[in-house]
């Protein structure tokens, strides 16, 4: 079996049919090329007006361009092929032939793809990976000549020549690719034409080697890997393969020639041996290469000292190309954009730059003060000093008198300060003791159940850029402590009628240690509104994952377990714990799930304990799109009010649908009058979880929700009631 040779967009034919005609294949390999770019300059215009500068992922700036009237010439067109996922910008083209010698094609401006000529040529075309206008060079994915053994005569694949002609704005970079060979026996070699002169060049570089163990990773000096410059001005250039007999091809079947990026490529002795290489490179688009390109059809030298066409920005320069005929154009010192726009080179900030960066320090030196200007900065001494700060030899001018008035008055006004800041410590110091007592400090320290965190431990954490979650009661934020990832809940009042109450709030939720329900791990006393410190629940809310875009699969299968977990969270609040804990908040924003999407019981911060001998309590206010109308109108939360809530959320999870406030009493009620119906009920719930065989289960969900939403409420069944139903039903569906 021969494999396609295929790339991730394009195929061309089985490898066996191109060994029957003789024509030679090529191979491409995915090139690892980062581009780095300034956030500021991305906001910046890279193309002319109305024009696309984008082809997919692949920045296009001019003087390059996808349509007609928005590049510079035909050399500069870039092909933007709009079929593939992502879109592909392609750019000069590559003839991949035998040693019959067939011709080259320069397809410059015409449109791109896979040409057949009777049978006999294949053009493959140089994908654009990027273009850095300011370097003045563009990266491309460039083609391999390889050769496999399958015994010592029989080659399975083999492309000992590969030709590439350049579209007219490019030359290949001499100084930034180099040819390489790599394998026990090989001869690379690369010829071609420099194009101002049209004279031919030839380079080689040989790879023998007997014993390929003694190859060494990283250098490419002949043994198993070998290297060779080229000479500059290439627009034209064919990479080729001398093979000998392999005798070792069970173990080194294969080799290759490449004309690559110096900075890409490191030789590894495992490239020698099996198809390591091979495979690698079979799935893949080509080796990164680099090309210069420069506007060729004249030079920097105008009548008048004009600037040439191409450089249309007002703060531009023209520099001759360093290889070949024509010119580029720079942006001047100072500032940084494209060149070929008008107004597309713009000021930097250089004393913002040496400050944000320190590599940048010795670019922009500056030993004072640093203010910027158009087109540069200025950098004077410090008050009191002469000199040149750019230079760093700012000088102290005040005579000694005005040195000892001046260092006395600053002696002064440092111990007014120093006096300041320790009755400012002192103050602060009485606050947080004064907030630790507050929050019930004294009687927390004693239980070991918690941990007291101090606020210098959280204050890393409780930045803006770790929030994750954020609403009317405060913020989330999300960080390591302790060598754990936990959220932490600030919240941003708090009731001062129950500020007693808080530490033995507190003591309760840190004994509440159940599967289904989020650990609190501790607290932090020392500022005006605790902050409690809780485990990390991956997936985020039921709300989130019901109602995100795009829509994560729920089986019913998954929603069982969901609503199985967090019955069995409220059933264990409600009856299995010392003290009975209402929730008087259930949603599901306050349901997290797990990565097994197991749900646990979220936010005890407007929840209330009632005694034993209570039975409500008038404390707790929830989000009003989930509470019991019967607590509302009473203003007495039971645990049936939980059961009421909790089949909102039911519903809500079969569903799928969002019942918020505004839209809670229109979906209850659409569904019990559609419960009393045949099927009715069912025909609300997610189309996804509809099935025949789920029939049985479904109604009986839609049972539960219609008792959990009873009116009455002495009618309401016991939240370990619900649980006990829906355990069962996910252990039905399951069997």
């Amino acid at each position: 079996m021969f494999p396609s040779l295929c790339t991730r967009r394009r195929c061309l034919m089985p490898i066996a049919s191109l060994l029957s005609l003789a024509a030679a294949t090529t191979l491409l390999i995915m090139p690892v090329v980062a581009v780095a770019a300034e956030e500021d300059e991305a906001a910046w215009p890279i193309a002319l007006p109305g024009c696309p500068d984008k082809c997919g992922n692949i920045s296009i700036p001019y003087p390059f361009g996808t349509k007609e009237g928005c590049y510079f010439g035909a050399g500069f067109y870039i092909h933007c092929n709009l079929s593939y996922t992502p879109p592909s910008a392609t750019v000069g083209g590559v003839i991949m032939k035998n040693g019959s010698g067939y011709y080259l094609e320069n397809q410059g401006g015409d449109l791109p793809g896979i040409r057949t000529d009777d049978g006999r040529r294949f053009t493959w075309i140089l994908d654009l990976v990027d273009i850095d206008v300011a370097e003045g060079v563009a990266r491309v994915n460039g083609p391999v000549s390889y050769d496999c053994n399958v015994n010592e005569t029989y080659h399975s694949i083999s492309v000992f020549v590969v030709s590439v002609k350049l579209s007219p704005a490019f030359l290949l970079s001499t100084t930034r690719n180099a040819l390489v060979g790599v394998g026990q026996s090989v001869e690379a070699r690369l010829s071609g034409q420099i194009g101002s002169t049209a004279a031919n060049y030839s380079a080689t570089c040989k790879s023998l080697i007997d014993a390929p163990s003694v190859a060494q990773n990283g250098t490419c000096l002949g043994l198993g890997c070998c290297s060779a410059e080229m000479p500059p001005g290439t627009d034209m250039f064919t990479v080729s393969m001398e093979h000998q007999n392999n005798t070792g091809w069970k173990t080194t079947p294969c080799r290759y020639a490449m004309v690559v990026d110096k900075s890409w490529y490191s030789f590894s002795a495992g490239d020698l041996y099996g198809h390591e290489l091979f495979d690698r490179t079979t799935a893949s688009d080509g080796v990164p290469l680099v090309l210069d390109f420069a506007i060729r059809n004249e030079s920097c030298l105008l009548a008048g000292g004009r600037l040439p066409a191409a450089c249309r920005s007002g703060n531009s320069v023209c520099v001759n190309a360093t290889h070949g005929i024509g010119y580029l154009c720079k942006c001047k010192d100072g500032y940084e954009g494209n060149p070929y726009l008008p107004d597309g080179c713009r000021d930097i900030d250089e004393c913002v730059l040496r400050d944000a960066r320190l590599d940048l320090r010795d670019t922009y030196p500056c030993s004072g003060i640093c203010k910027n200007t158009i087109g540069g900065y200025d950098c004077q001494c410090e008050l009191g000093m002469r000199g040149d700060a750019k230079n760093g030899t700012c000088k102290i001018v005040f005579p000694l008198t005005a040195m000892v008035v001046t260092f006395g008055i600053i002696g002064v006004a440092s111990a007014l300060s120093i006096l300041v800041l320790f009755k400012l410590l002192l103050e602060e110091k009485r606050k947080t003791r004064e907030f630790f007592n507050k929050n019930g400090g004294p009687t927390l320290e004693k239980v070991n159940t918690i941990k007291i965190f101090k606020k210098e431990e959280l204050k890393p954490i409780i930045q803006s850029q770790n929030v994750i979650g954020k609403g009317g009661f405060g913020q989330v934020y999300k960080g390591l402590l302790d060598n754990q990832v936990v959220a932490i809940k600030k919240s941003i009042n708090v009731d001062k009628s129950q500020e007693k109450q808080f530490a033995n709030e507190i003591v309760i939720q840190s004994r509440v240690i159940h599967k289904n329900i989020v650990k609190l791990i501790g607290c932090c006393l020392e500022v005006d509104v605790p902050m409690l410190v809780y485990e990390f629940v991956p997936k985020g809310s039921l709300d989130d994952i019901l109602h995100s875009s795009p829509k994560v699969s729920l089986r019913l299968d998954i929603r069982l377990n969901i609503a199985a977990g967090a019955a069995e969270g409220l059933a264990y609040m409600h009856s299995k714990t010392s003290t009975t804990i209402l929730h008087g908040d259930i949603k599901p924003g306050n349901i997290l799930l797990d990565e097994n999407f197991d749900p646990k019981i979220s936010d005890f911060g407007i929840s209330r304990l009632i005694a034993i001998d209570k039975s409500h309590t008038k404390y707790v206010i929830g989000d009003m799109g989930y509470v019991d109308p019967i607590y509302i109108q009473s203003g007495l939360l039971t645990k049936q009010s939980d059961v009421y809530s909790f089949g909102i959320v039911l519903l809500e999870l079969l569903a799928r649908k969002k019942a918020a406030l505004g839209e809670n009493s229109s979906l209850i009620k659409t569904f019990l009058d559609a419960y009393t119906q045949e099927n009715g009920a069912i025909d609300l719930f997610d189309a996804e979880i509809i099935a025949d065989k789920d029939m049985e289960i479904l109604h009986k969900l839609s049972m539960i929700i219609s008792e959990c939403l009873k009116l009455e409420v002495d009618k309401r069944p016991e939240m370990t009631d619900v649980e006990a139903q829906l355990q069962n039903l996910k252990k039905a569906y399951k069997a």
